[in-house]
């Protein structure tokens, strides 16, 4: 047994420092629990407040009649050695993209994020099965997370000469630790022969036909190769490997018509740098389209920019969407993009989709991808940048029709709306970075 000398203060010393180290603890602890409470009350404010605009959404949504809204018919453009055609309206559109599946004599390209199972997804189905009967390949992909909905019988139902892709996001269960591999397949295209082509923001559905306003835009020249290369190197990257896509269509560089595609197990994401570049050198206008505005800091920063340095800047978005929430994250935007002179309008007929922009009537852009996040810097996505001042006088035309009975916020109206609604903005303002 060992004896501690009269007088020594080292036993002392370490019940001082244990009662330190205990205090130090037991403040860190405290503060620890109270961080943990915080993001707790945080959390289930946010599920509270989203849980509630999801019940009165779901409410408003079935009391919700059919309306029509405004649409225009825009002529053929020539634009270079292409001929471009502007669709706004579902059923002239799936009336065109069947006509063209029909007249196909060598490949059928088709790519669509959403395939719903109603009356429009048979008919695509249909004609593509008679088509495939007579020899013609055809490929066809869509989205798994995005047709969670859809039966699975009709997701087997495709004739079994068709090529078919059911595009995972997690192909294997390491995937989910990759958070490249949480991409979804947005892309809408069909490829015929090579050489017509057609891409927007339509998915297959009669909802889409009809009830929705929403843009997409038919190709005819060599334009179309270009698309075509693109389904076929996703096709031949993430489809089964002993049904490779052979066929390839000559492509070429043409300054009046580029592809922008999103790649994000290669973290490329050029769309979103072609909408900084454009809206940066813009000196009159900027009319932009989007069906859920959600932009990063650098998109927003540019849009603010050209409205202060005198760019008329107006961005149209549904006034009511069909995800209540991104509304919400939306709106928390407005009051930035309002105090900086850009005008917010309220598309207020039928729920807008579209995903468009032309500016100083020399620039346009139609494709799949919105404006937020996932889009941005998440989903696979696609768009075709024009130049031309005759397809962007096209554009604008359409702008016009769409904008010709809208709600537009002021500054003063917006800053004065009701306390629980900025209260609720604020509550779902930290999920504007996962949309």
């Amino acid at each position: 047994m060992k004896f501690t000398k009269p007088g020594h203060n080292v036993p002392l010393k370490k019940i001082q420092q244990n009662l330190q180290f205990l205090k130090f603890w037991q403040k860190n602890f405290s503060a620890t629990i109270l961080i943990r409470n915080i993001i707790i009350s945080i959390f289930s404010a946010q599920i509270i407040t989203a849980t509630i605009l999801l019940v009165i959404s779901a409410i408003r949504d079935r009391n919700k009649k059919q309306r029509s809204f405004p649409s225009i018919e825009l002529k053929e453009v020539q634009v270079g050695a292409n001929r471009l055609q502007i669709y706004g309206y579902g059923e002239d559109l799936y009336k065109a993209m069947l006509e063209a599946i029909d007249s196909a004599q060598e490949s059928i390209y088709i790519e669509s994020y959403i395939w719903k199972d109603d009356e429009a997804g048979w008919d695509f189905k249909t004609h593509l099965a008679h088509k495939a009967a007579e020899g013609v390949e055809v490929y066809v992909i869509f989205d798994r997370i995005g047709n969670l909905v859809v039966p699975r019988d009709f997701k087997t139902s495709f004739d079994p000469a068709i090529h078919l892709m059911e595009y995972r996001a997690f192909g294997l269960y390491r995937h989910m630790l990759d958070p490249r591999r949480y991409a979804l397949d947005h892309r809408k295209l069909l490829i015929v022969d090579g050489k017509t082509s057609f891409i927007g923001g339509y998915n297959i559905g009669s909802l889409y036909a009809s009830s929705w306003r929403d843009t997409h835009l038919r190709i005819q020249g060599p334009a179309s190769a270009e698309i075509a290369r693109s389904f076929t190197d996703f096709w031949n990257r993430f489809g089964p490997k002993n049904e490779p896509i052979k066929r390839q269509y000559q492509r070429r560089f043409d300054p009046l018509i580029n592809l922008h595609g999103n790649d994000a197990l290669r973290l490329t994401f050029p769309i979103r740098d072609m909408y900084i570049e454009a809206i940066n050198r813009a000196e009159h206008s900027i009319y932009l389209s989007n069906a859920y505005f959600v932009p990063d800091g650098s998109l927003l920063d540019s849009l603010k920019a050209a409205s202060q340095r005198g760019v008329d800047v107006r961005i149209l978005v549904p006034w009511t969407s069909n995800h209540v929430v991104a509304d919400w994250i939306s709106h928390s935007y407005f009051s930035e993009c309002l105090d900086a002179g850009i005008h917010i309008l309220g598309y207020r007929h039928a729920m807008l989709h579209a995903k468009t922009c032309t500016i100083d009537g020399q620039w346009s852009t139609i494709g799949t991808a919105n404006l937020d996040r996932l889009s941005s810097i998440g989903n696979y996505e696609i768009n075709v940048e024009i130049y031309s001042s005759e397809f962007a006088q096209q554009m604008e035309r359409l702008f016009a029709c769409d904008t010709a009975d809208v709600i537009e916020l002021t500054a003063d109206r917006w800053h004065h709306r009701p306390w629980y609604t900025k209260l609720s903005e604020h509550i779902l303002t930290p999920l504007r970075f996962m949309m």
